[in-house]
């Protein structure tokens, strides 16, 4: 008697999300691990994921600024508080498959032209998109590189697998600028003010690095797919 051949997935009802979220903000890189990690779990999932800007410092010049001195400033955090926060943001990653280099990522930066070049990938498809998402958080969380810099920019572009020309020509404009302000308006007005803020099918909100299973609920419930 031959096997019954395993049932194919049947899909279940697409799933939009609006990740809102920084490429300088570490509890972004840990929720979008985790979004991830969930999205893997489930057979059949019709994910369509966005990328919304949201920038964390918008006030800083070029150069950035020292991310201790910053943090400690703006959170009233002391010297141990900033180092037990980054031992924990460390651990949570390596848990997720994300490399948090603290002794590299020493300084915050300017990220408006990061997410008008991530707008601009957005237009090239969500893969697209998503491939330079995680090649910049990984240039800045991993490698300690100045994401306000052009070149950085456009090299993670290229290994994104995306044009890097044509990236350059977007950085030395002042293409989506625009856009991406609006954006950022949009979801303010929405009432978002911290991320990463993941909002699905428009209407439900979670905050914050949740675990793997809180997304997996989540996106179990909205598509239809019982575990």
């Amino acid at each position: 008697m031959s096997a019954t051949p395993a049932a194919r997935p049947v899909d279940g009802q697409p799933v939009r999300v609006d990740f809102v979220s920084d490429v300088v903000c570490p509890w972004c890189a840990i929720g979008l691990q985790a979004l991830l990690a969930a999205a893997q779990r489930i057979d059949g999932l019709q994910l369509e994921l966005h990328f919304q800007p949201f920038e964390l410092d918008p006030d800083l010049a070029p150069g950035g600024e020292d991310l201790q001195q910053r943090l400690m400033r703006k959170y009233g955090m002391s010297a141990e508080q900033y180092k037990a926060s980054n031992e924990a943001i460390r651990a949570r990653g390596a848990e997720l498959g994300f490399t948090f280099d603290p002794d590299k990522r020493t300084r915050s930066f300017n990220t408006f032209d990061a997410h008008r070049l991530l707008h601009w990938a957005g237009e090239q498809g969500d893969a697209a998109q998503l491939r330079l998402k995680r090649a910049l958080l990984t240039a800045y969380f991993t490698e300690g590189e100045d994401v306000s810099d052009h070149e950085v920019l456009a090299t993670a572009a290229a290994q994104a697998g995306l044009s890097i020309d044509a990236a350059r020509a977007v950085l030395q404009s002042d293409r989506y600028a625009e856009a991406v302000r609006a954006d950022e308006t949009r979801w303010r007005q929405a009432g978002i003010n911290a991320v990463p803020s993941v909002v699905f099918n428009n209407q439900h909100l979670l905050q914050g690095g949740q675990p793997v299973e809180t997304f997996e609920q989540a996106l179990r419930q909205l598509s239809g797919l019982s575990a």
